[in-house]
């Protein structure tokens, strides 16, 4: 295994160890699903941007990626860095190598720190941390002072600073009268509200999801309906304000519904999901495995097809990890008091790769909802493999074999809900700004 450096944020952006400044990528498979493009072609990277073919022949470097595949540099539009205020478990940088490692180039941070991201100084604070480092790093900014739902934060302000989008996650904004102001205010941007559906008093003091395992191992449940009564409302409130409302880790079929009525109506409804949602169910907690307790929970069989279905016919345009670091102690401790949440920036893409793809769910639908999907949710300008695009590059190895254990992460925090799972699939290249941050599965510099 190469060294990797002390600190990535100290080479500085464009120090990284590359190639040349003209990279050739050599006969890969290229789904590029913003363009419909699924082919087996070259591209060519040429001073940071995709080009269709070198300005000369000279210093030109070779990836030689037959049999692998090539996309847009995938995107998670949901993580937790914990920094500021909790950096034993994640900082920035770990969280950016981690990324990097899982094959995405951006990662959107949620705005629960401490002190939260309420702010344009805190906004820029992270961008400014963000530097240099090997995957992009861009930011939520919190919808309510303290996120308690009381008073709107100064939108604007960091929106101006770089916000992309508004959430309070991690929480509901359970004052209907501020959830409306909210959506009515990001008209003015243009930009996405994110909502946590989740009505505390139906989930106060829940533990996973409320049913047949939650009874019998004598757990407090979180009812489905805790998730559907506040999908319900913000879809209400996004056609009175004509407001975009991004309805964040669906979990329930409820949620789905909900979501694909609004989106038949027309209104500026979109969503995700997650790899865990998808994948595990409430059967997970047999084992009182903390690592399973998640927000919103593990649901039924019924619910998790229900999600592949909401996947399948576009109800649900995003994947995302909902990457969410806990120190190890406190995931140690008895499941009532354990706190909620996975890491998932290096599980989500061989945990989709070898559950998600099937006769009815394909290979360049999936990288859609890694990269299409989430950049037009942001209305951020990558996702693509275009001429002229700036060359934020995954290079895939579909086969390759991956067995989820903590020496896999490089994540501070290894709390995973996949721990002991194997799966197929992983980056074996990262190209972000046309320079090499991964290079056969390690960070390069």
């Amino acid at each position: 295994m190469a060294e990797r450096p002390k600190s990535w944020a100290e080479l500085g952006k464009g120090r990284f160890k590359r190639l040349t400044d003209k990279i050739l990528i050599k006969g890969g498979r290229v789904i590029d699903p913003a363009s419909g493009e699924d082919s087996v072609r070259d591209i060519y990277v040429e001073k940071h941007v995709i080009v269709e073919k070198f300005s000369n022949d000279k210093n030109i470097s070779v990836i030689d990626a037959k049999g692998l595949l090539v996309t847009p540099g995938l995107i998670d539009m949901h993580v937790h860095l914990r920094e500021p205020g909790r950096e034993d478990e994640e900082t920035i940088e770990s969280g950016a190598q981690a990324a990097c490692a899982g094959g995405f180039t951006t990662i959107v941070c949620m705005p629960n720190t401490d002190p939260r991201v309420e702010t344009r100084s805190v906004v820029e604070y992270i961008t400014k941390r963000a530097t240099g480092l090997p995957s992009k790093v861009k930011v939520v900014g919190a919808i309510s002072v303290g996120s308690t739902g009381e008073s709107l934060t100064e939108m604007g302000a960091m929106r101006d600073a770089g916000a992309v989008a508004f959430s309070d996650d991690g929480r509901p904004v359970e004052d209907s009268a501020l959830m409306r102001r909210a959506l009515e205010y990001s008209t003015v941007f243009d930009l996405p509200i994110i909502s946590h559906a989740e009505d505390m008093a139906l989930s106060d003091g829940g533990v996973m999801h409320e049913g047949l395992v939650s009874t019998s191992l004598g757990l407090k449940g979180i009812p489905a309906a805790a998730e559907d009564i506040i999908v319900a409302r913000d879809i209400i409130l996004s056609k009175l304000t004509g407001a975009k409302l991004h309805v964040t880790h669906l979990s329930t079929a409820g949620s789905v519904e909900l979501v694909r009525a609004a989106k038949k109506e027309g209104l500026k409804v979109t969503a995700d999901v997650t790899p865990h949602h998808l994948v595990l169910t409430a059967e997970s907690l047999k084992g009182y495995d903390a690592n399973c307790k998640v927000n919103p929970p593990l649901r039924e069989e019924a619910d998790r097809k229900a999600l592949m279905a909401g996947l399948i016919d576009g109800t649900i345009d995003a994947i995302v990890s909902d990457h969410a670091p806990h120190a190890a102690n406190e995931k140690e401790e008895e499941i009532e008091n354990a706190p909620f949440g996975t890491i998932g920036l290096q599980t989500t893409l061989p945990i989709t790769l070898t559950h998600l793809i099937g006769s009815k769910f394909s290979l360049s639908e999936l990288i859609g909802k890694l990269t299409k999907g989430p950049a037009q949710i942001l209305g951020i300008d990558e996702g693509t493999l275009q001429p002229g695009s700036e060359a934020d590059i995954t290079i895939i190895d579909t086969e390759a074999k991956v067995q989820i254990e903590p020496s896999l992460f490089l994540s501070k925090s290894k709390n995973s809900a996949f721990l002991g799972m194997k799966a197929s699939g992983r980056a074996v290249y990262v190209i972000l700004r046309g320079r090499l941050v991964l290079k056969e599965g390690e960070l390069a510099g």
